[in-house]
């Protein structure tokens, strides 16, 4: 598959153009508004006024423009309507009277609204720093370059203005390796913030640790149960995170997995064919041990030079389109030669707006990790030291 165009009316461009032009129509609505009262008032007879669109101009004002401008779009409706009760010589009428002080009510209402809506976009604000703070304190970005390693990492909410949630990646350069983890706990809220922090902060301390990957994996175990017995009743702790653990060693052009119960990482190579690590024996997501003993397998896999891992959580494979077809990204990948991880990534998340028509109906992380072609290293040093 062919790299995807991202002009026109269907790509990501024309999804961004769409709103664009959304946001500039609402921006002059009001004033068509007051132009379209004016001329009901003019070409019809003197029963059929203008009033009523004269008093919605400020409310359709209110929710989007600042108060000034709200105040501004009061006051023309108002001279509008003043205007054109003395252009009929009906300005002293009671009918007259009625309409004028109905659009002056209602503009008085529309300011209050304005104000709500403004402190309401500050509180708003406010609570979008808290979090976005929050999320890079628990989930920090990892670097562009470990252990010589190539990171792209990216966190995608579905909710608009939302940043944090469930999902949760981590990469880190050990005595063993490069080993990372990528996955989705159960839940949302706090509580799944909750979780992801005992996660990470487990997974940063035995990935160095221990010297298996399948070591790592029952630290994170336990970690959860011990929490979860610390923190009665906090459901999250009650229930399971799917996660999937990596280790890259120093010197080997392998890959090793240990997957419970998440979604299969794909291996992109150089030539952009692209094919699944399944897991032979997986075993279940972390936090269900009482239910049973699965033992924990690393299965090792070739990962040769210029070829990029991508780990995902289940936000990116349960996006759907109109008609409710699932998102496969093996596919839509297949065939696709990107510069790097990050554009990768960016494409990736452009391609699921596109299939979605806006976006997914979950969160979805995203890892991608490239191992640099043979001399690309050489290279980048050379380009460092040239002034």
């Amino acid at each position: 598959m062919g790299e995807a165009a991202p002009y026109g009316p269907h790509g990501p461009y024309g999804y961004a153009a769409r709103r664009l032009a959304g946001r500039r129509l609402v921006r002059f609505l009001p004033a068509l508004v007051i132009i379209g009262g004016v001329v009901l008032d003019l070409a019809t007879p003197a029963r059929v006024t203008g009033a009523p669109l004269f008093a919605a101009a400020p409310l359709i004002a209110a929710p989007f423009y600042p108060m000034l401008g709200t105040l501004t779009v009061a006051v023309v409706s108002l001279v509008a309507e003043a205007v054109l009760r003395v252009h009929t010589d009906t300005l002293f009428s009671v009918v007259s009277y009625s309409e004028l002080l109905t659009v002056l009510l209602v503009s008085a209402l529309a300011l209050y609204i304005n104000g709500v809506v403004r402190r309401s976009g500050e509180r708003l604000a406010s609570a979008r720093i808290i979090a976005e703070t929050a999320q890079r304190a628990v989930l920090p970005r990892p670097a562009e370059r470990i252990g010589g390693l190539r990171i792209a990492a990216r966190y995608e909410a579905a909710q608009e203005g939302a940043f944090i949630g469930g999902d949760l990646f981590a990469v880190q350069d050990t005595p063993y390796g490069v080993r990372l983890v990528v996955g989705d706990v159960r839940g949302k809220g706090l509580e799944a913030v909750e979780a992801v922090a005992v996660i990470i902060g487990s997974f940063r301390e035995a990935a160095e640790q221990e010297s298996s990957l399948e070591g790592v994996a029952e630290r994170l175990e336990r970690s959860l149960l011990r929490e979860g017995t610390r923190r009665d009743g906090l459901d999250v702790f009650e229930g399971f995170t799917t996660a999937v653990l990596a280790e890259i060693p120093h010197g080997e052009d392998v890959v090793r997995l240990v997957n419970r119960g998440h979604p299969e990482p794909l291996l992109m190579c150089h030539d952009g064919a692209v094919r699944m690590l399944a897991t032979r024996d997986p075993a279940l997501p972390l936090g269900m041990s009482e239910l049973g003993a699965w033992p924990d397998r690393a299965e090792q896999s070739v990962y040769p030079d210029g070829a990029t891992l991508l780990f995902y959580t289940d936000g990116l494979t349960e996006a759907r389109d109109a008609r409710g077809v699932f998102y496969v990204p093996r596919e839509r990948l297949d065939g696709r030669i990107f510069q790097g991880p990050d554009e990768m990534l960016q494409a990736l998340i452009d391609d699921v707006r596109l299939h979605t028509g806006g976006g997914s109906q979950d969160d979805m992380a995203l890892l991608a990790v490239s191992r640099p072609a043979e001399g690309e290293p050489e290279r980048r040093r050379t380009m460092r030291i040239v002034p």
